[in-house]
């Protein structure tokens, strides 16, 4: 039965389920007051590490198998070898965009058509449309989003803040739009038809996204900001033309026809170093740094370079070498290694019934329908912090709930709604959650730094626990007719 316990929740004591977790919190905290934004950098990932460890040997006092815990986390960190590949690929086209001047030319039209007092507001704007129109959240942030970092650096605006707008616009998408991977997950999970899902997604959504762009609209900083200085120096070192722009044409023209996202982000890599080399060979051969290859040879170093290594920029602006020297598959070993061992420890943490073991009591607990979806909302955040994974984050609580909702006779959508708004979004706010991870090392901001002015993240879970207390859009199973109730079979038959 798909609503059954998990095989080994009951085995599982409350107090062995406290022991990792709470481990989790004082070796994560300490981790972050020892080193500061450092600590994703290595000590984050011994933590993980040696949590696993505590998990572990929790898991087997309780009668687990070593065997069966090895394999939990070799599953669970296969789950992550798609967000791996996608890193490896971001980082590529990062160093190849930095030097083909597509990132600059994305800085250098955005520096003349926006300003200041708007820029947060529009950043928004622009995540969510691109975001709605190809349904993911992590190109959005590949692409556009690192051209909305440089205008924002050179601006001299707050990186934070301008990370915080970009995942309000992106995960806008993410949960809305039909071709979001998460929406569909989260559909799924719950049983709910996916057409009906994002109509009523929308009542949180919106809201939510309005209360952001306010917020954004005031954080915007007055006074006029003088381009002209940046411009020329863009000039000087820079041919920029709207040719640059076909690198981020292609990509985004991939994604909106489906094509994986790892194939879209490398094939878009690959086009950027294409670029480069015919538009501006003197940028390959100076990283290239060679001179008794052929020419040809030269052209293929260069670019290979910028998509292992990076792109070193040495125009001689520091600006500017500072902004487009970045990029590279070997500067996303760090995420990479810490999506690792934070899956590690979610694969433990699964396996041994961890998560079921201290939320199952709450779910009993929930008497009312706000009491549920609030239940809802904080297994769908623990399961973030703790499997570091927006899937499995989605999936778990999507299938944990789906009885509890049903004999209150909520639609499925109710429920795909309540993911959505709390798994989905969340997922970018922990430093050790694959989304989390890539947001940083994507846009160059720690993810604690961004955390607090991602506002559509953060408003959106507040907002569903709102609507179930005041008994808002909690449609019931006679709200709509009952041939549009789609339940997968085995929930037919309970």
């Amino acid at each position: 039965m798909a609503n059954a316990p998990a095989p080994y929740s009951q085995k599982m004591s409350l107090i062995g389920a406290i022991i990792p977790v709470a481990s989790l919190i004082i070796l994560l905290a300490l981790s972050y007051y020892l080193f500061g934004d450092e600590a994703s950098s290595g000590p984050n990932q011994i933590a993980l590490l040696f949590c696993a460890l505590i998990a572990t040997f929790v898991a087997l006092f309780h009668g687990f198998s070593f065997d069966e815990l090895k394999d939990a986390v070799v599953e669970s960190v296969s789950t992550g070898l798609h967000a791996i590949f996608i890193l490896f690929a971001v980082g590529s086209l990062i160093g190849t965009w930095a030097m083909s001047g597509t990132i600059m030319a994305m800085v250098y039209y955005g520096l003349q058509l926006l300003s200041p007092n708007y820029f947060y507001f529009t950043t928004v704007i622009i995540c969510a449309l691109v975001s709605v129109s190809i349904g993911s959240s992590w190109t959005v942030a590949g692409t556009i989003g690192i051209g909305l970092m440089g205008i924002s650096t050179k601006m001299g605006l707050d990186p934070a803040i301008t990370a915080g707008a970009i995942l309000s616009g992106a995960y806008f998408g993410d949960k809305s739009s039909p071709l979001s991977d998460a929406t569909n997950l989260a559909t799924a999970a719950a049983g709910s038809n996916l057409y009906i899902h994002i109509k009523e997604n929308l009542w949180t959504s919106v809201p939510a996204l309005t209360i952001a762009l306010a917020l954004f609209w005031w954080l915007g900083e007055p006074g006029d900001f003088v381009a002209q200085g940046t411009l020329s120096s863009i000039e000087q070192h820079y041919d920029i033309t709207l040719l640059n722009f076909l690198p981020l044409v292609l990509v985004l023209g991939l994604a909106m026809i489906r094509y994986p996202p790892f194939t879209t982000i490398f094939i878009g890599a690959l086009a950027g170093g294409l670029f480069a080399v015919i538009m501006d060979p003197d940028k390959v051969v100076s990283l290239a740094s060679s001179v008794n290859l052929p020419y040809w040879l030269i052209m293929i170093k260069g670019v290979w370079i910028a998509m292992s290594n990076g792109y070193v920029s040495v125009t001689g602006d520091p600006s500017i070498d500072a902004l487009l020297s970045r990029g590279g598959m070997g500067n996303m070993l760090t995420t990479i290694w810490l999506i690792m061992t934070a899956l590690a420890f979610g694969g433990v943490v699964e396996k041994a019934g961890i998560l079921d073991r201290i939320i199952g009591p709450i779910l009993h607990a929930a008497k009312t329908t706000g009491a549920l979806v609030l239940s809802l909302v904080t297994t769908a955040i623990a399961t973030n912090i703790l499997a570091a994974d927006q899937y499995i984050a989605i999936v778990i609580p999507g299938r944990m709930y789906r009885k509890s909702f049903r004999q209150r006779r909520l639609r499925p959508e109710v429920l795909s709604r309540a993911v959505g708004d709390s798994a989905t979004v969340t997922s970018a706010l922990i430093p050790w959650n694959s989304c989390g991870a890539y947001m940083a090392a994507t846009l160059g901001v720690p993810t604690l730094a961004f955390a607090g002015f991602a506002f559509f993240n953060i408003v959106s879970p507040i907002l569903t626990i709102v609507f179930a207390v005041m008994g808002w859009r909690m449609l019931t199973m006679t709200d709509q007719k009952p041939e549009r109730i789609v339940l997968p079979d085995d929930e037919q038959k309970d």
